[in-house]
């Protein structure tokens, strides 16, 4: 009986200090948890959510906020979206390494990517910018011009030519000469005989194109110097003030016709090559344009995209609430 209880009292002598070592741990903690700033507890909580934030938009789903009306109707400026960055492959850095996917975007897939004519600011300054863009889900964007202005990093329009496809604009309007085609066809015949259906907006009349033509002319004579006739000056008014419903001037419309208008500056010609040959879409290439053809910088400024700098495919509107729904 003796030994019994010895056996007994170790046993419960041992309970007795693992709970007591247990209870001055949780003491401890608590103590530590009191003692704690509210502050620097707020900022840790914000800190992990920043975390996973990031994580989601670097890896997953990334907020996008439309900058313009490149994308009427099917995407309006201020839409905040989300963009698919999975299925293409993900970027490991911002703006550094991307990982390849035996996924590839698609002829009338919605894509985002990196604007070929953006010029960097630093990798610093990127990963700032790519950081805080979306840790804020697109609210906060430092990255712009001298006159405040988002300048365009990244731009989202619609996959429309693929390998091997040839593509040209007539005043706004888009010819196409697919692989194996020996005529170009217009874009509404193209759709009626892949099947392939995606909108098109024009915000301009056919007339108003005669008003750019003949304005354009005239910017193309003041450029070099010439005195402009009474006729011509008011052709160049007419132009200037020919708007969009919304009341914004069709500026990038206006510079590519007095491109078209200088046929003895040099400098043009390759601009002048493409315009009548179209643009050919190289393999391992994409040429995106946007659905509203009369203003949009796309691949008809800029020449098709490499896959390499597709970052995603639209996925889904989220806001406003009256626009939440899936991108197509």
């Amino acid at each position: 009986m003796k030994a019994s209880g010895t056996a007994a009292d170790r046993l419960v002598t041992f309970t007795e200090r693992v709970l007591t070592r247990r209870r001055r741990r949780r003491r401890r903690i608590e103590e530590k948890q009191r003692k704690k700033n509210v502050i620097v507890d707020w900022l840790e909580a914000f800190l992990w959510a920043a975390i996973v934030v990031l994580l989601i938009n670097q890896y997953l789903l990334q907020a996008y906020q439309i900058p313009t009306g490149s994308m009427i109707d099917t995407l309006l400026e201020q839409d905040r979206v989300f963009v698919n960055k999975v299925i293409y492959g993900p970027e490991l850095i911002p703006g550094m390494l991307k990982i390849s996917s035996p996924v590839q975007p698609e002829r009338n897939e919605v894509i985002i990517f990196e604007n070929p004519a953006y010029i960097s600011r630093g990798p610093g300054f990127e990963v700032l910018q790519r950081l805080l863009y979306m840790v804020t889900l697109s609210l906060v964007d430092i990255n712009r011009d001298e006159l405040g202005r988002p300048r365009a990093q990244f731009l989202i329009k619609r996959a429309v030519g693929v390998a091997g496809d040839r593509f040209r604009n007539r005043e706004g309007v888009v010819e196409i000469l697919p692989q194996g085609a020996s005529e170009w066809m217009s874009e509404v015949s193209f759709q009626e005989k892949t099947k392939i259906s995606y909108p098109v907006n024009r915000m301009l009349e056919p007339n108003d194109y005669d008003i750019l033509r003949a304005g354009a002319r005239a910017a193309g004579l003041q450029d070099v110097g010439v005195p402009l006739s009474q006729e011509q000056e008011a052709a160049l008014r007419a132009a200037s003030q020919v708007r969009y419903p919304d009341g914004v001037y069709i500026d990038s419309i206006r510079s590519e016709m007095r491109y078209m208008a200088r046929p003895y500056d040099s400098r043009l010609r390759t601009r002048r090559f493409f315009h009548e040959q179209g643009w050919y879409v190289p393999e391992g290439r994409i040429l995106p344009l946007g659905d509203n053809r009369d203003n949009s910088l796309d691949g008809r400024s800029f020449g098709s995209v490499s896959m390499e700098r597709v970052l995603g495919r639209g996925m889904i509107k989220y806001w406003p609430p009256s626009r939440i729904g899936p991108i197509r």
